[in-house]
């Protein structure tokens, strides 16, 4: 399902301005304040009234999915069209998962304003897993990802990726030895090569 926000009609140009104005303050009052974040202080950050948020966004759940959508778009769509011209497949969707998981990072509190909203979310990304299920087609063919794997597969293992998020400290690079267990995972031969650093959960004593 892809989700038609007010931010995709045709609109005047300072429409169009008050609309990146807004998603932008939303992303730093997100990553400031948590998912709990108002839209009032979401308003007030990006310098417009209540009035002209409502009328782009018709609740918070529309702003933070366009939200997502533009972080998908700016940080890892680039990364994808990258990916898809590199001639090791295995190596470009590894790449995709690392841009991915640097988005998740980043904007772990975002995510958060959107749990359980899993079709929403696979209807914006639904270009991202196009992708993804190219790449993976590739790497089978040239005989480096395991043939068995689906692209389902895939999609479940991005969310298992982003999941990791939940246990790691904002603003870390923890997520990097899980990615690297998923390739692991999904290649043909495993390469021999040390896990990135282990971090303990924050705030929580573990005998891990």
């Amino acid at each position: 399902m892809q989700y038609e926000g007010a931010w995709r009609k045709p609109m005047r140009a300072d429409a169009a301005r008050n609309i990146e104005k807004i998603i932008s303050a939303a992303l730093e009052c997100f990553r400031e304040d948590g998912p709990q974040v108002s839209l009032k202080v979401v308003a007030d950050r990006a310098g417009v009234g209540p009035a002209t948020l409502f009328r782009n966004f018709a609740d918070k759940d529309e702003l933070v999915l366009a939200a997502i959508e533009r972080q998908i778009r700016v940080k890892v769509e680039p990364v994808t069209e990258t990916a898809l011209r590199n001639p090791d497949a295995a190596a470009g969707l590894i790449e995709v998962l690392s841009a991915v998981m640097q988005v998740a990072n980043d904007e772990h509190h975002l995510l958060s304003a959107v749990a359980g909203r899993r079709q929403i979310l696979v209807g914006l990304a639904g270009k991202l897993i196009e992708s993804m299920g190219v790449l993976l087609t590739r790497g089978q063919d040239q005989g480096t990802l395991r043939e068995e794997l689906r692209l389902l597969d895939m999609v479940r293992l991005v969310a298992m990726l982003i999941g990791v998020g939940d246990t790691v400290a904002p603003g870390s690079m923890a997520w990097l030895r899980y990615v690297a267990l998923v390739e692991d995972a999904i290649r043909t031969h495993r390469e021999q090569r040390p896990l990135p650093p282990l971090e303990a959960i924050p705030e929580v004593d573990l005998p891990l």
